[in-house]
């Protein structure tokens, strides 16, 4: 293991004879959005494409008059069926999983509707892997979750979105055309090495 100062982040040397260095990814904001008022998407364009990867994290909550609603995600104002994923969904006592293909997004992570629990939101953690590499389609891994009314649930999950091009362009929707509750709030970081 590589000794790597904080200060400086140089390496230093290795606590273990023969183990080679390790640097961490180095994670940089590129933008956060906190809703101060309830609105139907969030975007963040002009994505500079200097980065490994992208992570997109998300705290929300839906104004749909429902227990639950979705985040989705759109790539470059994409809004064809170019768009695929396996999910893993879990709430304690069954887990069940699903895939889809031809749809209009990718994502699908809960979040209280604003018939759940006041003041709950969910949360989740989406990573855009290899987002300029322009020789195959742009792949997502996706963990999140969601207390709905005092029943936890969980998605773990990989995307694809079926297109060459460098991502510049993320849109974040909901699942059902309805809002995000104010205070929601959506980061997105540039992931190096």
């Amino acid at each position: 293991m590589a000794v790597i100062s904080i200060k400086n982040k140089t390496k230093s040397g290795s606590l273990l004879v023969g183990n080679a260095f390790y640097n961490p990814p180095i994670f940089e904001s590129i933008a956060t959005t906190t809703l101060g008022s309830s609105a139907s998407s969030v975007t963040f364009s002009s994505i500079p494409a200097t980065y490994t990867h992208l992570q997109l994290r998300w705290i929300a909550r839906s104004d749909r008059a429902a227990a639950q609603d979705f985040v989705d995600i759109r790539l470059n104002s994409d809004t064809g069926a170019n768009y695929a994923a396996h999910l893993l969904y879990g709430d304690g006592s069954t887990a069940t999983s699903t895939a889809y293909v031809s749809n209009t997004s990718v994502g699908v992570i809960f979040m209280p509707g604003s018939t759940a629990t006041a003041s709950v939101f969910g949360v989740g953690v989406m990573d855009i892997l290899d987002y300029t590499n322009t020789n195959k389609y742009t792949t997502t891994r996706i963990l999140g979750g969601a207390d709905i009314n005092g029943t936890g649930r969980t998605v773990l999950g990989s995307g694809l979105w079926m297109n060459t091009a460098a991502v510049s362009t993320l849109t974040i929707i909901t699942d059902n055309a309805s809002t995000f509750s104010q205070y929601s709030s959506f980061a997105l970081y540039g992931i190096k090495g």
